[in-house]
């Protein structure tokens, strides 16, 4: 039988936790103390906090606690990416029953130190508590390096949109594990397109880029792209069109024949690849990893437009609507 957290305790929990957890330079005091306390020579700090819940975000019969934990991650990671910082570190809270097996927890741990290392971020601190279900808090912390925060609201008629990272896979991915949902995966085990979805990529190096390179605004694709872009698009006061031919949706073609689906509607309203959409001056070059998909027009009306027509999908991800997708 294998151990649960009941039988471990919170301190025990916290204990095995932190030992898998190591800190990089920057944290001048981990995990054991009331707080951590972390260097910050920028003298400021980017900060986002996110949730995730069984059953919203994850599904335990689909991903393994690693999986969730790079996830987790990815998804915060993501957020200090999109202000043009660096992430530097990772406050995690856990809920959880007393009868989860304590290796899930632990592979969840591992899975949020490994999506942390290849950027630098440490997981610092944070919180466990008993609860019915498994719900996971993530507060990410990250610098600008003297650099100005790249933000929502400063595209400019003009302005060229471009795209780093890859849309529609998360939303193809979720859409073959509910096809085979219930049976055996099969062939659609292995595909590249499933594994977006549990554990997705985000360009993290990306977002740093754009800011040292002009961007004059930037969002994290995690809802859908166009209605990611209509965050840009009001904070701007611009109207923003998508060119679909720039897509790249060769990887979803197969995927969208066997579930009778558009590939557009995966690409232009599935969330959580994480990808980083930007707005760049018409007179800059586009950093290395971006790629342009559209541009920025005067606003009024519609704010978002693909290929100068309004979407025919409300799209995205929307909590409270009563039809967001479960994971």
């Amino acid at each position: 039988m294998e151990e649960t957290l009941g039988e471990l305790g919170e301190f025990g929990l916290i204990e095995a936790v932190t030992a898998r957890l190591p800190q990089g330079p920057h944290v001048l005091l981990g995990p054991g103390d009331d707080a951590a306390l972390l260097a910050a020579p920028d003298r400021r700090v980017v900060a986002s906090t996110d949730l995730l819940v069984e059953g919203r975000h994850f599904r335990r019969d689909w991903s393994t606690g690693y999986e969730i934990g790079r996830k987790a991650a990815a998804a915060n990671l993501a957020d200090i990416a999109a202000m043009g910082a660096r992430p530097t570190a990772l406050l995690i809270g856990l809920a959880a029953p007393a009868t989860l097996p304590v290796r899930w927890a632990l592979d969840l741990a591992d899975g949020l130190r490994d999506e942390c290392e290849p950027v630098g971020a440490s997981v610092i601190g944070g919180d466990v508590v008993g609860a019915e279900a498994i719900t996971i808090a993530v507060t990410a912390l990250g610098d600008l390096a003297g650099r100005e925060p790249v933000t929502r609201s400063g595209a400019r008629p003009g302005d060229v949109l471009a795209l780093a990272g890859r849309v529609g896979w998360s939303a193809a991915g979720l859409a073959l594990l509910t096809l085979a949902s219930g049976g055996d995966l099969g062939e659609v085990a292995e595909s590249p397109l499933i594994r977006a979805h549990l554990q997705p990529e985000p360009p993290y190096d990306a977002g740093p880029a754009a800011a040292a390179g002009g961007a004059t605004a930037m969002i994290d694709v995690s809802d859908g792209l166009v209605q990611d872009l209509g965050h840009i698009a009001a904070g701007s006061g611009v109207a923003i069109d998508v060119d679909p031919a720039a897509l790249e949706l060769s990887p979803l073609l197969a995927a969208a024949a066997r579930c009778g689906v558009d590939p557009y509607d995966w690409a232009l309203a599935g969330g959580e690849d994480h990808a980083l959409a930007a707005t760049f001056p018409s007179t800059a070059g586009l950093p290395y990893g971006w790629r342009r998909i559209g541009g920025v027009l005067a606003g009024g009306g519609v704010t978002v437009t693909v290929a100068g027509q309004p979407y025919r999908r409300a799209g995205g991800w929307a909590h409270f609507s009563g039809d967001a997708p479960v994971p």
